[in-house]
Formats: structure tokens, sequence, C-alpha cells
């Protein structure tokens, strides 16, 4: 088994039970996201448990690639349980963060971890190579994610520095080195069931979505700390050498001839570095340099001489993008991280709150009544009791807060609780709260970029896949291109390497005509398929690929295709092709709709919020390839909003190519036995949900 450790360390924390799984035993599902849910499948028997019941069973997978030298595939953690964020039921989702997790639980000898029940005081996992405990975590709890950290690298450690070797064997004078642990923790946004906490590892690296952080802290579970001495097996590290250097030479960016394009490319430079420099008032003083994830290639992360907002990217960056001053905002991330608290929603939240207080709806005595002083915004001190509030459920300063409670439910409950969501002015009606699908906020809107707006209702949650998106770059200037690449030319490189579609042009149209034909469902069914597997189960990294577009080819066509199963095969040894991992992918996507199928999903709850289908999209910017009068074009969405009826009709396209039942939305017996699953179609017959079969 080249490339794996070859056993999952099961932990049950009811019992205080270790034992281990064989990877060998669910080696077919790749890694990763494939491994978690057909583990999750098997494990839990009722899948209509809530989140925070102790039966919820948590998984944290690596891949084969994970601590290899593949660039920008060997960092990935896959988390997956069924989660508490959504709305109105938590489904069984997924997320995933970067660092040296993964790469050290593999050096440590396992390809990851279930975590089942729930201990009856906080504990914390300690996990050295192959010796693992469960620890009490009493004089952890209460800590932010940093300071928990730096507690247990000096219980394990002495200190919380790197310097002296770290002997892990008493016994054996060879089994020793100069790493810190690797932790996974909770903030205090999980030990008060935030349905908005999430996991925290090293400074910034997050499992964002999902509520991960409320179902551990259900869980009594604080960490996971682990250290590793080991190896990893790989097939072929010449052929593995030559793919990494052969990649770098002809892909990667080039200091001495660094082509301006966007940050989230293979080819493209050191990330947020990039984007932030590029906003005069958001510069950053100081030195400050890149940083990256194990084995990566670039680094879509910085730190900084101040020592402020180091490691955090994306959304936490840009959270609190009012502050008063560059200093303020980095000391909101710090911390939004040390609290353990999502992002996204947090800013959303955010933004729907003023809104309510700029009506006169919401504040201190208002019809809704809110602590915060709404005059000092965009200060430290108001930034940091609201994210208090959050993760305290009180109001900020340790007292008890009716307002505190209910945004730390989400601010769609919240909404709901406020009487905010009713009537034909709710706030999900006329777009006031933003949140598209499932409770979620919006972060790409589906009026426009429709494989992401299909691909979230369709699933469990915001994809967060930037696959298709990235394609936009090209339309403009907008990171620095000197001029657009013509849309025929993007839509050509791309659907050619959308196997089996390939040639398929029309996927990437996304003019008003085109956006409910069979196209866009393949489109999307493409894109669920190479993302449950090379992205979500390989684990190749979500900012980096696919390599679709490449300026430093003379072609400007990127790698992927090849890129991705050349790696994959020299370290695994086996002869997988592109197209073994997209029906894979298409595997575990079945499995995984299966699963919300058990959990009461049917073809009449995936719709849009309100919003959606009656508020034209605004956005003037926006540039999507399409075609207009019979030639490629980038087309401006601006104005449109989603059929419903043809949206309808666009649903059961979906559901024919997938081969589910188009009036219920099951999964029918043909399709999961054609894949493989037989017991799942089994299982879905047993509770009623087996799809009817088309004749």
């Amino acid at each position: 088994m080249d490339g794996y450790a070859g056993n999952i360390l099961r932990v049950n924390l009811t019992d205080r039970n270790i034992s281990t799984i064989l990877t060998s035993d669910y080696e077919q599902w790749g890694g990763g996201h494939g491994i978690g849910s057909a583990i999750f499948f098997n494990l839990v028997k009722d899948k209509t448990i809530d989140g925070f019941n102790p039966g919820n069973i948590i998984t944290i997978m690596t891949s084969p690639l994970s601590g290899t030298m593949v660039p920008a595939a060997s960092a990935r953690t896959e988390v997956q349980a069924i989660g508490v964020q959504s709305y109105p039921i938590g489904w069984f989702t997924r997320s995933n963060f970067g660092g040296r997790f993964a790469a050290m639980l593999k050096y440590a000898q396992w390809d990851g971890i279930v975590i089942e029940g729930k201990a009856n005081t906080p504990v914390w996992i300690d996990i050295r190579d192959r010796d693992v405990k469960i620890r009490d975590a009493g004089g952890l709890w209460g800590l932010d994610t940093w300071k928990t950290q730096k507690k247990i690298w000096r219980i394990i450690a002495g200190k919380d520095t790197y310097s002296d070797w770290l002997k892990l064997d008493a016994d054996n004078n060879s089994v020793r080195t100069t790493q810190r642990p690797a932790v996974l923790t909770i903030g205090p946004a999980g030990e008060h069931l935030s349905r908005l906490a999430c996991l925290i590892h090293d400074a910034a690296n997050a499992s964002g979505q999902g509520g991960f952080g409320a179902v551990w802290g259900s869980k009594n579970l604080k960490a996971i700390s682990v250290i590793g001495t080991g190896g990893i097996t790989v097939h072929d590290p010449k052929a593995l050498i030559n793919a990494r250097l052969s990649q770098m030479d002809n892909y990667g960016f080039d200091l001495d001839d660094l082509k301006a394009t966007c940050p989230s490319e293979f080819h493209g430079p050191p990330g947020q570095a990039v984007i932030w420099e590029m906003i005069p008032l958001k510069k950053s003083k100081g030195g400050k340099r890149p940083q990256a994830c194990v084995g990566c290639h670039s680094g879509c992360r910085r730190r900084f001489e101040s020592g402020l907002g180091n490691e955090a990217s994306c959304s936490a960056t840009a959270f609190y993008m009012a502050a008063k001053t560059p200093e303020i905002q980095y000391k909101a991330t710090d911390l939004l991280n040390k609290y353990g608290i999502n992002a996204l929603e947090a800013h959303y939240a955010l933004e729907y709150i003023l809104k309510l207080n700029k009506a006169d709806i919401l504040g201190p005595g208002k019809e809704i009544d809110c602590p915060l002083r709404f005059d000092n915004y965009r200060s430290l001190e108001f930034v940091t009791q609201y994210l208090k509030m959050i993760a305290y459920r009180d109001d900020g300063f340790g007292n008890a807060c009716t307002f505190g409670n209910d945004i730390a439910e989400g601010i769609v409950r919240a909404a709901q609780k406020w009487g905010r969501l009713e009537g034909d002015h709710g706030d999900l009606k006329t777009g006031e709260l933003p949140f598209p699908y499932w409770g979620m906020p919006n972060h790409f809107d589906p009026r426009a970029e429709l494989e992401w707006g299909y691909g979230s209702i369709l699933g469990d949650r915001d994809i967060n896949e930037h696959c298709i998106n990235r394609l936009t770059s090209y339309a403009s200037a907008k990171y620095g291109l000197s001029h657009q690449m013509p849309a025929e030319e993007v839509v050509k490189i791309a659907t050619e390497k959308m196997v089996p579609y390939q040639g398929n042009r029309l996927m990437l149209d996304f003019s008003t005509a085109n956006m409910y034909s069979e196209h866009i469902a393949k489109l999307v069914a493409w894109h669920r398929h190479y993302t449950r597997f090379w992205k979500q189960s390989a684990l190749y990294c979500d900012w980096r690929w696919p390599d679709f577009i490449n300026l430093y080819t003379s072609d400007n066509v990127g790698s992927t295709g090849e890129a991705e199963p050349a790696f994959y095969n020299a370290v695994t040894g086996k002869n997988f092709a592109f197209f073994d991992g997209i029906e894979l992918g298409r595997k575990i996507w079945n499995l995984d709709h299966a699963i919300w199928t058990l959990q009461g999903r049917h073809r009449d709850m995936v719709h849009f919020a309100d919003y959606i289908y009656n508020v034209p999209y605004g956005s003037e910017n926006k540039k999507l390839t399409g075609r207009e009068k019979g030639k490629w074009a980038y087309i401006n969405p601006a104005g449109r909003f989603v059929d419903r009826k043809k949206f309808e009709e666009f649903k059961t396209r979906f559901y024919n190519l997938e081969g589910w039942d188009p009036t219920t939305g099951y999964p029918t017996r043909s399709t999961l036995e054609s894949l493989g699953l037989e017991y799942v179609a089994d299982e879905l017959e047993n509770n009623g949900t087996l799809g009817k079969e088309q004749i």
C-alpha cells in the first residue's frame, strides 16, 4: 500500500477505547473524503441523528499524497460528520484545512482518525507515533486556540519553541525529532457549542464550514495533538521527483519572469500577499514573507514582522475590512482564529445586523435588543465584543445575553427567532439576508456563477471550489493582466480537459439562454465528480488545482488531466487515469447523496432562498464566459435572476444525468449497483427512499 500508512485510528470517547481500522478495508475509496464517507456510512446506523448527538461520528482523513512532495497536494486534511451550521437541517458535510497536520499524522503512521461517542469530561487526544492516549483537558478547557496549542507543546516538548531534539521513546534514542506536535483544536466558540465554531490548526489553518468546532465541543473533545517520526513509502521516488521538477519547470511561477495572473492558480505567485498589497489602504508595513503548507511550491499565506494576522488568508483576512486601520483588521483576524469562529458567516452576520441597526430595528433597547455600541463600529473594542458574543453566547463581558445566544445559533436561525423570515417581506425573500442555500452565506452568487450555486444547493454546503470560478480572472486586468484572454480560448482549453464531456464548449456558456440546459447540468456533474475525488479525496489544494490555463506554456494549456494521475501513480504505484478519478468521484458523490437521502432529503427541498428567484442580480463588474449573438464573449449577468420553473426543469435534467429518480431525487438501484454500491441501495430500500427506475 504505497503512499498509505496502513492504519486508521479509531477513538471511542465514551468508553475511552482506542482501536485500529485497516486502511486496506477502505483503500478502494482512494483517501480523504471517499474513505471518510464510506466509514461514516458503515458506522452510523441512524443517519437522521442531529449533529450534537453523541452517535455522530467525525472522520479526519489524509490521502496517499499527504506528507509527500506532490506540490499543493501534500498538506490537506479532510473533516466529515453531520454538521450543525446548515439550516434547516444539519447535513452530513465536509470541510478541510492545510498546514502540517496531515503530514504529521502520516509520519505517525496513521492515515486518518475516527472519533466516536462523547467523553464525560473534557479530553484531548495525544498521538506520538503509534502511542495514543486520551488525556484530561481540564487545564486546556477555556483557553483560546493559540494558548491551547502552546500549552500542549510545553506538555509534550517541555517548551513551545523549536530548538532542541525531542525524544519520543524513552527506550529508543533514535526516535526523536526537532518538530513540535501538530495540534488541531477548538476555542471558546466550540466549547460553548456556537454553530459558527470551527477547528483551528497552528495560527490560522481552519476547518471552517459545518460547525465542527461545536461538534467537538459537544463531545468534550478539546484538541488532537500528533507528532510523528516515521516516513511514507513512495512507489517510485524517482518518478515523483521528476514529476515535481517537470511541473515546476513547465507550469510553476518564475520569479525572474513573473506573470501577473489570478493568485489562486497553480502558476500564480504567493496568493494573499499579492491580493492585499494591491489594496493601498491594506498594505502592510514592515517586513513580510509568504508562508506555505507542507510540500507547497507557493504560499497563499503570509507572515508579518509585526506578528499580526500571520498565516490567515481569504475570508479571515477580509472579515473586518471596515476596521479603522490595517492593524485593527489584523488583530480582528487573530481574535477570530483564537476564538475559533467561521469567518464568512461572522462577516455576513455583522453586515446584516449593521443593516438592522441603520434601520433603527436593532440596538440597545430597540426591537431587537443588542448591547453592541454601533457608534463604536470600526474599532477594536467593537469587534472584540462582537466575536466574544458569538464565542461565549453572552454580552461580550461575561454577562447573560439573549442576543449573544441568538447569534451563536447562526444568523439565519437568529433572524427566524426575531421574526425576520416570515411574510412577503422576509429577509430571505428580499435578499437583505444574503444566504442563498442551506442557511449558508453567499460566496459567489448562484444567479451568476451557475456551477457554484447549483453545486451548492444540490450538495450540502457552499462548495468553496474555485475550479471554474477562477476562469473569470481572464476577462479583465483584474489581477494585473496586461490583456484579456479571448473567451473562446479560455472555454476551449478548459472544456477539453473535462472528461467524459470533453469538447462540449457549451458547458461554459453562462448566458441566460443556456443557464438551465443539459450542458450546464454536465458542467455541474463534472465539477461534483472532479472535486469529490481529486480535490477532497486525493486532496489536491483548491487554490492551486486544477491547472486549466497556464501562462507559462506557449499555448496557455495547463497540466490538469495529466499531472494529477502522474503524481498519484508515482506515489501509489497504481495505474490510475484522470478519468478513473472522475468516476471514483462520481461514486463518492452518489454515496454522499444517498446519505443526504437517508437524512430526509427530497427533491422538493432543493431550492434557493426566495430572493434568488425574484431579485435581479446586481453586480455590474462580474464577467463570465458566454455566447452573445452566436459569438463567444465575456458577458455581464447583471439584472438576471433564477427562474423558479426553469430551475425545476434543470433539476430534472441533472437527476436524469446522474441516474437518479427525477420525481424524488432519490438514487436508483441500477445506478448504485453500477457503482458497486449494492449495500447502499439495500439500506435506501429498507428506509423507503430508493428511487424508482426510469423506463
